[in-house]
């Protein structure tokens, strides 16, 4: 039998091992959570619903809850699609400008995702959109995603985050994908969020013609 060792390459240790378990332990309890939540939100509403019950359901304790979500608005509001598009602007060849980059990033990060997961995504936007606590929260977490995507252009083209170009593109980008995510609620997600965001990009990108 060849071994790891006589490929040239050396087997996990033991501590890295443990930690890829554990790792994968919490996403699949956060993943839970976050589904338990958002069924329960649907047949019963998101008011209605209580953070010990959201704990019943994904069979965890409150504190756990706690622990993945800091409140139940994050429930909602959380996800990893940051990184995920963050990782896509910057795996952009070098030297494509920077809302050309950022369109294909969009396109790329978003074809990746599952239709279900999609789904989710559409209901968690909604919910997003019309209930008052989660709109405050959002408006928030836009801001960091705005932070982010700033310091992922500013890497690519070797300028200050901070600078006005900047951070006047990053927030160009996060003010179009506001109506894009309104449009896709009231369609009923009829037609698919990567069309719509690409569509909005393709206008940025041009000047915003009328």
């Amino acid at each position: 039998m060849t071994t790891p060792q006589r490929l040239g390459r050396t087997p996990p240790s033991p501590e890295h091992a443990v930690t890829s378990l554990r790792e994968r332990k919490k996403a699949r309890t956060r993943r839970t959570i976050q589904e338990e939540a958002l069924r329960l939100f649907s047949e019963q509403g998101y008011e209605a619903t209580t953070v010990e019950q959201i704990a019943e359901a994904a069979e965890v304790s409150p504190s756990t809850f706690f622990r993945y979500f800091p409140t139940k608005e994050d429930v909602v509001t959380q996800d990893d699609y940051d990184p995920l598009l963050l990782s896509a602007i910057m795996a952009q060849p070098a030297g494509v400008p920077p809302l050309t980059a950022i369109r294909a990033a969009f396109r790329s990060a978003f074809a990746s995702i599952p239709p279900r997961e999609m789904d989710q995504l559409l209901f968690r936007t909604r919910l997003s959109t019309t209930v008052p606590a989660l709109r405050a929260r959002t408006v928030d977490n836009l801001f960091s995603t705005m932070d982010a995507l700033a310091g992922a252009v500013a890497e690519r083209a070797g300028r200050d985050p901070r600078g006005p170009a900047v951070q006047a593109l990053a927030g160009a980008v996060l003010g179009v994908m506001l109506p894009v995510l309104s449009t896709w609620v009231e369609r009923d997600g009829t037609t698919p969020l990567p069309d719509l965001i690409d569509e909005a990009m393709g206008y940025l990108e041009a000047g915003l013609p009328l």
